[in-house]
């Protein structure tokens, strides 16, 4: 073979060669890359058993019964008007004392001003009162004196008339005419006299109900100065009482007449715990639900607890902008270890299911409404979904214990095969009901509303703003022609 001949063969086999390489190299390249992909794969099973569904919230602990230890209920009194009183001294927050014992001191700066500025008033009402005596006394002995003084002079008169009996007619009639006058005189001033001993009795009665009216307000004053120590009304541990905005009352809190609590003493033997569940989970709860309680100051002990009560009416806490629901869990048994204000982690298990099929909600995707989940097998597989809880989901039909689904979307997705097309009808179905049932609620809710609008006189479609119509006040409606 000639030298020509051998180079071509050679750089045929050459290329044949490097051929070979490049096609085993790209097989091993994309076997290695697929199987790298479906290392990347995570995979989690359809589990079978019991299935909780829990809402989740934290709170507080308090006590369910606890007695107040109260300022002085004589704060209230209409003559003494106060507004506010601060504290001036409280003894340290979980501090245990016997009945008696001291709590608290109020301030006493405001009150001792008001005492003085009565016992101003009160020696005013006092000189008023002798005054007024001593003005009537003197207004009636005079008065006695002037009817004296007219008595004699109608006696005097009647003595002249009997003796002008021999004197000329007109001197008759004249000693007639005179004594007619005295008469009259002595009547009038004996009918004054009775109406100024009423206006006197009057006078002097109004003196002393005031004077008695004032000496009231000091003694109620100088009572309720005495009771500005305050003591324990019974044995136990000191609370501090927490006002409307979540703030403790402590030295320097101001309580006004209408909430006089400084602090209490609450019934360590049944605990609540006081929680908040916002507006989109409150519908799940319900009372005498179980609940998981934990306390975070000590997290190896559980405790289990029953939803005692929930709020009818949303309200807003301080620094939040959604609404929510006060309820208060009622813990099982009693702890000597818990304290009131301890914060507290609540399950409360609203639904619980035993032996069902339950995947990750992770495994879930949904098209066009439809839920479907990947098999490791290859299927794309739709799902007939029932209740949820933040994790997971219940899986009615479509999937059989054991079965391993894809965590994330696949990279190629086309190449699963659908299956469970017949559940898709089942599910449509129960989309539909649910928007029925949805808008059946929002039309009761409707109604409910008119009931209630009709009820306080307003017409329907007032939404409560501006002025109403004319003719409809308080649910009369002005007829035609009237």
């Amino acid at each position: 073979m000639s030298k020509k001949n051998k180079k071509k063969q050679w750089f045929l086999i050459s290329l044949i060669a490097l051929g070979v390489i490049l096609i085993i190299g790209g097989l091993w390249y994309y076997g290695n890359r697929n199987k790298k992909a479906e290392m990347k794969q995570i995979y989690a099973k359809v589990q079978r058993g019991k299935f909780e569904i829990l809402v989740t919230v934290t709170g507080e602990l308090q006590a369910e019964h606890s007695v107040k230890i109260m300022a002085p209920a004589e704060l209230r009194s209409r003559n003494l008007r106060f507004s506010q009183i601060k504290i001036q001294d409280l003894i340290p927050e979980g501090t245990v004392v016997d009945s008696g014992d001291y709590v608290a001191m109020l301030d006493r700066s405001a009150a001792d001003n008001s005492l003085k500025d009565m016992l101003d008033e009160l020696e005013q009402y006092q000189a008023n009162y002798t005054k007024t005596r001593l003005d009537t006394t003197m207004l009636l002995r005079g008065l006695r004196d002037q009817l004296i003084n007219l008595n004699y002079a109608m006696e005097e008169a009647k003595i002249t008339l009997e003796q002008s009996i021999y004197e000329p007619p007109a001197t008759i009639r004249q000693a007639q005419i005179n004594l007619d006058k005295a008469k009259r005189a002595y009547d009038q001033a004996k009918k004054n006299y009775v109406l100024k001993v009423q206006q006197a009795e009057a006078d002097m009665s109004e003196a002393q109900f005031r004077l008695r009216k004032q000496q009231r307000k000091v003694q109620e004053m100088e009572k309720v100065i005495s009771q500005f120590e305050i003591h324990a009304p019974a044995a136990g541990m000191v609370i501090y009482e927490k006002e409307w905005g979540g703030q403790k009352r402590k030295v320097g809190s101001m309580i006004s007449p209408w909430d006089l609590v400084v602090a209490t003493l609450p019934d360590m033997s049944s605990m609540l715990s006081k929680t908040y569940v916002n507006e989109i989970d409150i519908s799940k709860v319900k009372k005498g639900q179980k609940v998981r309680v934990g306390v975070d100051a000590f997290p190896e002990k559980k405790y289990t607890g029953v939803v005692m009560d929930v709020a009818n009416v949303g309200e807003q806490l301080p620094n939040t902008d959604a609404k929510v629901f006060e309820v208060n869990i009622k813990l099982d048994g009693s702890d000597p270890i818990l304290r009131p204000a301890m914060t507290t982690s609540n399950q409360i298990i609203t639904a619980s299911y035993d032996s069902v099929l339950f995947i990750p909600l992770e495994a879930v995707f949904v098209e066009d409404s439809i839920p479907y989940v990947f098999t490791k097998s290859g299927k794309k597989q739709v799902v007939l979904l029932g209740p949820e809880n933040e994790n997971e989901v219940i899986v009615e039909k479509g999937l059989k214990e054991g079965e391993k689904l894809l965590l994330n979307r696949p990279e190629n997705p086309d190449k699963y095969s659908l299956a469970g097309e017949d559940l898709i009808p089942v599910i449509k179905e129960r989309e539909r009901q649910k928007r029925l049932e949805e808008e059946r609620q929002k039309r009761m809710d409707a109604e409910k509303a008119a009931r209630h609008k009709a009820r306080r006189g307003m017409p329907p479609g007032f939404k409560g703003r501006g002025k109403m119509p004319a003719g409809n006040k308080r649910g009369v409606t002005k007829k035609s022609g009237e």
